[in-house]
């Protein structure tokens, strides 16, 4: 059944290579990125420009997607990016940053849409997380403090909506081979008692993007949620993200063990 379906952060990524299998498989699909006609000059479906740290911009957006359409089936919460760097050497301004577009981004973006699909008394918003919004890693403290953050907000939020038959969804991945390592942003200070922990931190970074999951397999958990007739909230996905999450009490020592045995072989 054809639907339309609206994926925020659509230029690349999870992002676009959803965008373009929906599209393929019939859907009315549009896509959001800060730079609308670039990306339009090079996929087939529909590109709307938006900047989820702007509310101004939400606003003109929003109008506009629904001077375009009739109606809207699902809201796809993807856009996002990654801050790294140890808690200590990460300013207040660079972690406010990342909340305004991983958290507060999503969430009004989210808000803006919220009275059109209760007037229509049916929708679907599926949020693109991560593992670590359920674990925390190291040189990851703002980022997984963000996606911690969305949890809780959709966990209310799937309570206040169920009524209006709005379905609220989470879909965590792990490490994935997608442009998430080249476009993270990095914050390296210059706290010398570091500098050996942040080189093995950093090994065990780069080989985890390295082996991670096809991004394709992320793509089709998120297609299956929408396919499903009751999704549920949580939704993890990867070849590894089960085990992290029985793991969840322990990954801390496990993983801090590992590294301290790592650093103290270095020296």
């Amino acid at each position: 059944m054809k639907k339309t379906i609206l994926i925020t952060g659509a230029s690349s990524g999870f992002g676009l290579m959803l965008a373009n299998k929906l599209h393929t498989e019939g859907h009315n699909v549009i896509g959001t990125s800060r730079n609308a006609e670039k990306l339009q000059a090079t996929v087939s479906f529909k590109v709307l420009t938006l900047d989820i740290t702007n509310e101004n911009s939400i606003k003109e957006f929003t109008k506009q997607l629904f001077e375009t359409i009739d109606q809207l089936d699902i809201l796809v919460n993807n856009a996002g990016y990654m801050l790294t760097g140890l808690a200590e050497e990460t300013s207040t301004e660079a972690g406010k940053l990342q909340f305004e577009t991983n958290f507060w981004g999503t969430v009004n973006v989210t808000k803006a849409i919220l009275p059109y699909f209760r007037k229509q008394k049916f929708g679907q918003i599926i949020t693109v997380s991560s593992m670590m919004g359920l674990i925390s890693l190291p040189m990851h403290p703002i980022y997984a403090a963000s996606k911690h953050a969305l949890e809780g907000f959709f966990k209310s939020l799937r309570f206040e909506v169920s009524q209006f038959n709005i379905k609220v969804s989470m879909v965590q991945p792990m490490w994935a081979k997608t442009n998430i390592g080249t476009n993270m942003i990095s914050i390296d200070g210059n706290i010398t008692d570091y500098r050996n922990y942040k080189l093995q931190v950093n090994k065990y970074i780069k080989n985890g993007l390295a082996d991670g999951d096809d991004p394709s397999i992320i793509v089709s958990k998120i297609i299956k949620v929408i396919n499903a007739k009751n999704p549920r909230f949580r939704n993890i996905v990867g070849k590894m993200a089960g085990m992290v999450l029985f793991l969840n009490n322990y990954a801390y020592s496990m993983f801090e063990g590992a590294i301290h045995k790592s650093v103290k072989t270095a020296k």
